[in-house]
């Protein structure tokens, strides 16, 4: 024989919470709030990576100038030769700096010229005759005893 069950059924009742009756006014003051903060979260943002860059910005600029630098002199150690030419005669001797230091203080003193009028500048020597003369500008022409 066969016994039948008994099944009961309870039946739970689900209580739902009271909706809270949100006023127009209160949502756009909310929304007016979230606004406010995000706006203020991306001021923030932009406060800190501008002030990144200021910072590395310097830092970038210094490291190329140190690199040009670098280069300059590495060019300068290769290709630079230093140059000197001596002139002897009659037991006297002469370097090109010397003589263009002489030609300055004709040109200063001599001729009243500034030093910032002077563009060019040749200069010719002859020992035999113990004077050198110049050429300044390409037009004013003279000489001075060595």
């Amino acid at each position: 024989m066969a016994v039948a069950k008994k099944t009961t059924a309870t039946t739970k009742t689900r209580t739902t919470p009271a909706k809270k009756e949100v006023k127009p006014a209160d949502k756009a003051s909310e929304v007016k709030t979230e606004v406010k903060a995000a706006v203020e979260e991306v001021k923030e943002s932009v406060k800190k990576t501008t002030a990144r860059k200021t910072a590395v910005k310097p830092a970038a600029e210094k490291a190329e100038t140190v690199k040009k630098e670098t280069v300059k002199k590495e060019t300068a150690k290769k290709g630079a030769v230093r140059e000197t030419v001596h002139v002897e005669f009659g037991g006297k001797a002469y370097t090109t700096e010397d003589l263009l230091k002489i030609f300055r203080d004709v040109w200063k003193y001599d001729l009243n010229g500034k030093e910032e009028d002077l563009k060019d500048v040749e200069l010719y020597v002859k020992p035999e005759e113990n004077v050198t003369y110049y050429v300044a500008n390409g037009e004013i022409q003279g000489s001075f005893n060595i």
